[in-house]
């Protein structure tokens, strides 16, 4: 992971190469990710399917990375997935998501962990994603965080053993176990 001090925009991220890295402006800075491995894939693939049913059940709209998200003219992040109410869809443009989505999903790696449990936690916050999930393969759990006033407070640990649901979307659910699988 790289981070330097740029001062970039949405219009400079559009002119980086398309070589596999993601590349995003956390309040100017470029902060740059190699491709996930293949543990962090199959745990997006997983939370998907539960997006994907969430998205089904008429609640809202899922999405994966890469897609900008354009939190500001100086913040435009790429979450691992997202998920957007179906009261917020006008968010979504034809390029990219203009606002916070409801729900922001990063799954933690040794090259992301400080960026999203430090800079994006409290970007997301900031900017109103009301709901985090900063899940840990290491810890096999998934670290909740619930946006009531000002920034996140302590993150909710969800562990194997227990069940995965956003008040978005109640009656979808998705056992801790299943994402860690395999």
């Amino acid at each position: 992971m790289a981070s330097t001090r740029t001062g970039l925009t949405y219009e400079d991220l559009r002119e980086m190469p398309d070589d596999g890295r993601r590349y995003e402006a956390l309040e100017g800075d470029l902060a740059v990710s190699p491709a996930p491995s293949w543990t962090h894939q199959r745990i997006v693939a997983r939370l998907f399917k539960l997006l994907q049913r969430a998205e089904d059940a008429g609640c809202g709209v899922a999405a994966t990375a890469p897609v900008d998200v354009v939190l500001s003219a100086a913040t435009v992040v790429q979450p691992d997935l997202l998920f957007i109410s179906r009261d917020r869809a006008a968010i979504i443009t034809h390029e990219n998501v203009q606002g916070a989505p409801d729900l922001v999903v990063e799954v933690l790696s040794e090259t992301t962990r400080r960026r999203d449990l430090g800079p994006k936690l409290r970007l997301y916050a900031r900017h109103g994603v009301r709901w985090y999930w900063a899940v840990d393969p290491d810890e096999q759990a998934v670290r909740v965080y619930t946006l009531e006033e000002g920034p996140y407070g302590e993150p909710n640990f969800v562990r194997t053993g227990n069940t995965l649901t956003c008040p978005l979307f109640p009656a979808v659910r998705v056992e801790v176990d299943e994402m860690f699988a395999g």
